[in-house]
């Protein structure tokens, strides 16, 4: 229940926040500009307007989780409001799921207005038939957003908002490249190919998320893959809200 009003709260602070509104008419400006190159696709406008929306919806995600996540706490710190929370009986784990609960639940909003003007733009141009499959691109995307979220949540319980940022930023480039770090690693020897293989295995697997180059064909991707994914999404940020619940528990505010 705590955490339910915490999270609460903070969807309705972050839904008041000006960067998302500006980042959902961005991300809706992106889609409709992007017509104006579709007669140049040689018959492929169908095609690059799926991809670009969903591309156009994971990175304003990003850049908004960059901007509004890595300061949930923080600010609530530099605010000292937060301990006038943590002065009532709230445990410190349920005050940061409530933080993350709120983002997320922010995040997904945005994608979803944005899915669904990529999907009347899709009705417009003839294209509702890419509207399944353009649908489950966006779920993904709101997963990997909802991952990123819980990443950018523990180093904002940790650090100030310019390091947050570059930490969340550099787990989610080693998450998009873990596959191909795995195999670079093979490159070099063992003590450091170790370390990189290890790199990898701690960042997200994002491109589990990405289905952008399906969903512009038009196709579905299997009921297993969006069971692995979400499934994965809900274990992650699990382990990843735990690590921070322990670290927030010995921080002193003092």
């Amino acid at each position: 229940m705590i955490a339910l009003l915490i999270a609460r709260n903070t969807f309705r602070e972050a839904s008041r926040d000006r960067v998302l509104l500006g980042l959902t008419v961005a991300g809706l400006a992106i889609m409709i500009v992007t017509q104006a190159l579709t007669p140049l696709a040689l018959g492929e406008g169908g095609r690059i307007t799926v991809d670009l929306g969903l591309t156009a919806i994971s990175l304003l995600g990003l850049l908004a989780v960059l901007l509004v996540g890595t300061s949930l706490v923080a600010k609530e710190i530099e605010r000292r409001t937060i301990f006038n929370l943590l002065s009532r009986p709230i445990p410190r784990p349920l005050y940061l799921v409530g933080k993350w609960a709120g983002l997320t639940a922010s995040l997904w909003t945005v994608a979803a207005a944005l899915g669904i003007g990529l999907w009347l733009i899709l009705m417009v141009r003839g294209g509702a038939d890419r509207g399944p499959a353009m649908f489950q691109g966006v779920y993904l995307a709101a997963l990997e957003l909802g991952v990123v979220t819980s990443i950018a949540v523990l180093c904002s319980a940790l650090s100030t908002p310019v390091l947050s940022a570059l930490y969340t930023l550099g787990f989610y480039c080693v998450g998009q490249w873990s596959g191909d770090l795995r195999a670079f690693a093979e490159q070099f020897p063992e003590p450091v190919a170790t370390m990189m293989r290890g790199a990898a295995s701690l960042a997200p697997n994002l491109p589990l998320f990405n289905m952008r180059s399906l969903a512009a064909s038009g196709e579905t991707t299997s009921l297993l893959h969006l069971g692995i994914a979400t499934g994965y999404a809900l274990l992650y940020v699990t382990c990843v809200l735990a690590l921070a619940s322990a670290a927030f528990e010995s921080r002193d505010f003092k």
